[in-house]
């Protein structure tokens, strides 16, 4: 263990304060990580043939000191994370995980800077619903870190950020994973991090494997039959616009009706509003601010799905204007589509057709 430390450590002098953010191992509870389980005879430490979360634990303290120690050593400040389970374990579980955060909280003494946790929302590998999986993008990401922080101070330990570093949805048999519900899905699961206070998010995974269409690849890695290599996934679209009208600070926000809403502000002055209709009806949604005035017009884009596939569509349209190749959004077009616009002075109101992502901005 001391050895594998060190050169830990060599690696951050090496790395020279380039990377920030560490995390010690990668779903080392896991049965499918090589790591799960070792030949005691070759075992230098004494450890036992499967690992525990206690083990795990003392392995991220001893880690810690020595990355650490190596950081300070080049005058360079770098974070450490420690990976926890993000659920109660199901009774099928192995013990290993039965009793993984419990072993690594009561190791690890609070020297991690954060804790990870991944999550594919989903029931695994079923053919589920556009509805069924929708809805995991809120209730997941509310329980996941309810659960996280009890684990944490049941064991008398300090709450830290937690950093959600892999998530997608394993629903599969209908293209669930490459189809505009998924970039919805993407788009609530944004909002709901915001609004529980997860310290990062991180997507699984640029590009992948087509699997007839089980693919958590956001762009096509070349094996998408009938589509150009890169070809951006709806999901890309549906992040990227998020990204570009979300400001900078969440404001709370109250809603009437079936739509989500995530509003925030612009240290320039803007307000920025997503809203979110995953019925499969449409809706209207009147927008109102609250101890603040708003410029004199609004602008938005509206990201819908097509009408291939049945409920999911492979394919996504902003502000109506969609694919030239068989899935996907705009190709080049997306980063230069102008914005719908209205005066606000009739009001703040936008139509949301079903299954739609409303991303609008209120002028200063």
């Amino acid at each position: 263990m001391a050895q594998a430390a060190h050169l830990a450590a060599d690696w951050v002098r090496y790395d020279n304060g380039r990377t920030k953010y560490w995390e010690i191992g990668n779903e080392c509870n896991g049965v499918w990580e090589a790591g799960y389980r070792i030949n005691t005879a070759d075992n230098k430490d004494g450890q036992p043939q499967i690992v525990t979360g206690s083990l795990y634990g003392q392995h991220v303290k001893v880690f810690i000191d020595s990355m650490k120690k190596a950081a300070q050593e080049i005058g360079k400040t770098i974070f450490i994370g420690a990976y926890l389970l993000e659920k109660q374990p199901e009774g099928w579980q192995t013990p290993t995980d039965q009793t993984w955060n419990n072993g690594v909280l009561n190791q690890v003494s609070n020297k991690p800077d954060y804790y990870v946790i991944h999550s594919y929302y989903t029931p695994y590998q079923t053919n589920a619903t556009a509805d069924v999986i929708l809805a995991t993008a809120s209730d997941v990401t509310a329980s996941m870190m309810s659960y996280v922080k009890s684990s944490i101070t049941n064991t008398g330990s300090t709450v830290k950020p937690i950093a959600l570093n892999e998530w997608n949805i394993t629903s599969q048999g209908s293209m669930q994973q490459v189809s505009y519900i998924n970039g919805i899905h993407a788009a609530i699961l944004l909002g709901e991090s915001l609004k529980n206070k997860y310290g990062m998010t991180s997507r699984w995974d640029l590009a992948n494997a087509w699997a007839s269409g089980n693919d958590h690849g956001m762009f096509n890695n070349g094996d998408e039959p009938g589509v150009v290599k890169w070809n951006p996934r709806p999901a890309f679209y549906y992040m990227y616009y998020f990204q570009k009208m979300m400001g900078d600070r969440l404001l709370s926000t109250t809603t009437v009706g079936n739509v989500l809403a995530y509003a925030s502000s612009f240290t320039s002055g803007e307000k920025g509003v997503i809203l979110v209709n995953k019925t499969n009806t449409a809706e209207t949604a009147l927008v109102t601010l609250e101890k603040a005035t708003a410029g004199s017009r609004y602008y938005w884009y509206t990201l819908t799905g097509g009408t291939d596939n049945g409920e999911f569509s492979r394919k996504v349209y902003v502000n109506g204007v969609g694919p030239t190749e068989p899935s996907g959004g705009p190709s080049t077009e997306y980063a230069s589509l102008k914005t719908n616009s209205a005066l606000t002075a009739g009001g703040i109101k936008v139509s949301l057709p079903a299954r739609s992502v409303v991303y609008l901005v209120i002028g200063k």
